[in-house]
């Protein structure tokens, strides 16, 4: 189904997701990547070596979620905006997701903005908890949305309506 939708089935988001037991402690990257090509920014940009490729630049990513503290530094690295960081324990209502975004314009925190899953499907109206801003040489920002923790794992992207309150 990827290849030909580009959307990942649930089985290859379990593939790449770390167990409950791990979510429970705090934030964690989830590298959604599924395309053997040679693209390594990711290792380079982890300082903990939680993300490493097993033989050559293209092999798939592979995480140690033991190892990751949910930083996020590779989020902006990943080219192919496939990166993105779950805080489940952020309550116990709701996690926060990191989530690349390039598009303009950019959200605001406090703001509320209109939540994507990988299909591009609306899934509801959620708040920016914070923006990390790209720099001058990486444009890349990360939004820190706060969602219901069963749509943790489904929404990846944005759409900033600024109607929606």
């Amino acid at each position: 189904m990827l290849a030909e939708t580009g959307i990942p089935t649930k089985k290859d988001i379990i593939a790449v997701a770390p167990t409950d037991e791990r979510f429970s402690k705090g934030p964690v990257v989830i590298v959604e990547c599924f395309q053997e090509i040679p693209c390594d920014p990711c290792v380079d940009a982890c300082r903990f070596n939680a993300i490493t490729k097993p033989r050559d630049i293209n092999d798939l990513p592979v995480v140690d979620f033991e190892k990751c503290n949910g930083c996020g530094i590779c989020i902006k690295e990943c080219p192919g905006l496939a990166i993105f960081v779950v805080d489940k324990a952020y309550s116990d209502t709701h996690a926060i997701v990191r989530i690349p975004h390039e598009f303009v314009p950019v959200p605001e925190a406090g703001q509320f903005v209109i939540g994507l899953d990988r299909a591009g499907e609306e899934r509801g109206s959620f708040e920016v908890v914070k923006v990390l801003k790209g720099s001058f040489k990486n444009k890349t920002n990360v939004i820190w949305l706060k969602v219901p923790q069963e749509l943790a794992m489904e929404i990846r992207a944005v759409k900033v309506n600024w109607s929606v309150e």
